[in-house]
């Protein structure tokens, strides 16, 4: 099954989130391995964005999408099963002694 977002195809969660954002994820969340310099870089290019007034409301936008991937993922996100505590097991001897 192939997903769209206008004429885009999504083949990840990060495309679905690029496409959604209209900004990529690496801008946000940075990339392994970046220097200072490219991290100063990207964080400044980050605030160029989200002071132009086409993403004032990027934040809420951010909160909305995590907030509907939660709702939507809830019953596998809090599935919690409770696991049993093994218990010390004495081993008795014939004769009724601890062994």
């Amino acid at each position: 099954m192939r997903s769209f977002i206008g004429a885009h195809q999504v083949i990840s969660a990060d495309d679905f989130l690029e496409l959604a954002l209209g900004t990529p994820v690496e801008l946000w969340l940075g990339e392994d391995g970046e220097s200072d310099t490219e991290r100063a870089a990207r964080l400044d290019a980050a605030r160029d964005i989200l002071a132009h007034p086409e993403y004032q409301n990027l934040p809420d936008d951010v909160a909305r999408l995590a907030a509907e991937a939660i709702e939507a993922h809830a019953p596998e996100l809090f599935n919690v099963i409770p696991l049993v505590r093994p218990t010390a097991r004495r081993r008795f001897s014939a004769k009724g002694a601890a062994a």
